[in-house]
């Protein structure tokens, strides 16, 4: 361990050490001398030198502690070297706690679970659901000494992995126990409930919606629900498609923002991005809806009016496909892998160690000097105070 100042240029405030020095100095001037009468008659002799002393010296020695830790400590300083080398094992959540314990025969083995903060594993097992381990190794990778030897304890089932097997500093033991990770629910690709917003004299397009609707769930009566645009939006709406002139509403706009999908009529008026992308041409490459994000969710309309005359893809029969299509998720991507495949490999970078900031002890040991210096100054036994 090798202590060190990042601000060395600080210890200019040592000079501030003078200051107690020249007032214990002036607080002999306080004792002035008194001549008397019947004094005056003796012959003078010379004054005796007297030498350089000061009072009260555990007062002093307390003022000149106290500024010479105030000094340091705007110095700051830092203790490099400080973390200690005993083994680090990481836990994959998904492993029973009393198993993983049973699998290290090292009693001084830190034993943590790889999860954000790295608790302890006396504490409850953590959430599993979309646990981006692959970072937390490289992120314990990095904090640790190079030095430490790691352990990671995993089931045979991961979920969650990235596109490539992590890559770390340091050699990892990994270990594979009995056990899996949850599995992520069924990805269902179809369209949740459409939810429409029409004008008054929009209404006519509204059977060609019905249809594709009908077209995802025929056996649902809740996978369509239409009404004027003067009727608020419900509370769990995600998808919507708006067949209405004019500015685009406060609520809609709150509604793509906050994760949904809204499909706007050609003439409504809304503010879209720079730069769209197409989600849907006709046979000879002419879009026919773009959009963009916004927010957590996406804004799109079409490039027409929504009718059978200018787009005569409404009555194609994959017209519920492509609709559906518009507002469907993407796919997630493949994240689960078996344990075996996805050891982590070498060649990684090394990172320099942080050092301890040993400030907040100085703190505490600056504010005990200054309770005993004010307990020195104000006890009723001293004399006047400098």
């Amino acid at each position: 361990m090798t202590p060190a100042l990042l601000l060395p240029a600080a210890l200019a405030a040592l000079a501030a050490l003078l200051l107690p020095l020249l007032i214990h100095l002036a607080r002999r001037s306080e004792q002035r001398p008194t001549d008397f009468a019947a004094l005056r008659w003796l012959r003078q002799k010379l004054k005796p030198r007297h030498r350089v002393r000061f009072d009260e010296w555990p007062l002093l020695v307390a003022r000149l502690l106290l500024l010479a830790l105030l000094a340091v400590w705007l110095a700051k300083p830092v203790l490099f070297g400080s973390a200690g080398e005993a083994p680090w094992v990481a836990v994959m959540p998904g492993i029973d706690a009393a198993q993983a314990r049973a699998a290290i025969d090292d009693d001084k083995a830190r034993l943590h679970w790889l999860a954000p903060g790295f608790p302890a594993l006396d504490q409850p097992s953590p959430a599993t659901a979309a646990l981006p381990f692959a970072s937390l190794l490289r992120q314990l990778d990095s904090e640790l000494p190079a030095a430490v030897k790691l352990s990671v304890l995993v089931p045979e089932q991961l979920q969650g992995a990235d596109a490539e097997r992590p890559q770390l500093s340091r050699t990892v033991e990994w270990k594979v126990l009995a056990g899996a990770m949850p599995a992520p629910k069924p990805f269902a690709a179809g369209a949740q409930a459409l939810t429409v917003r029409y004008a008054q004299d929009r209404e006519d397009g509204l059977r060609y919606l019905r249809a594709a609707a009908s077209a995802w769930r025929p056996s649902t009566t809740a996978a369509f629900a239409a009404a004027p645009t003067t009727q608020a939006l419900p509370a769990d709406t995600q998808h919507l498609v708006w067949l209405a002139p004019g500015p685009l509403p406060v609520a809609v706009a709150d509604l793509i923002r906050r994760g949904g999908t809204a499909l706007l009529s050609a003439d409504t008026e809304y503010k879209f991005p720079a730069s769209t992308t197409v989600y849907w041409r006709d046979e000879v490459g002419a879009p026919l809806v773009e959009g963009a994000a916004l927010g957590r969710g996406r804004v799109l309309r079409f490039t027409r009016t929504f009718a059978p005359a200018t787009i005569p893809q409404l009555l194609q029969p994959d017209f519920p496909r492509n609709l559906r299509n518009l507002f469907a998720s993407p796919a997630p991507v493949p994240a689960r892998v078996a344990a075996r495949d996805y050891a982590p490999i070498t060649g990684g970078m090394s990172y320099a160690q942080p050092p301890r900031d040993l400030r907040p002890w100085l703190a505490l040991l600056i504010a005990a000097l200054l309770l005993t210096e004010r307990w020195l100054a104000t006890r009723r036994v001293r004399g006047v105070s400098p």
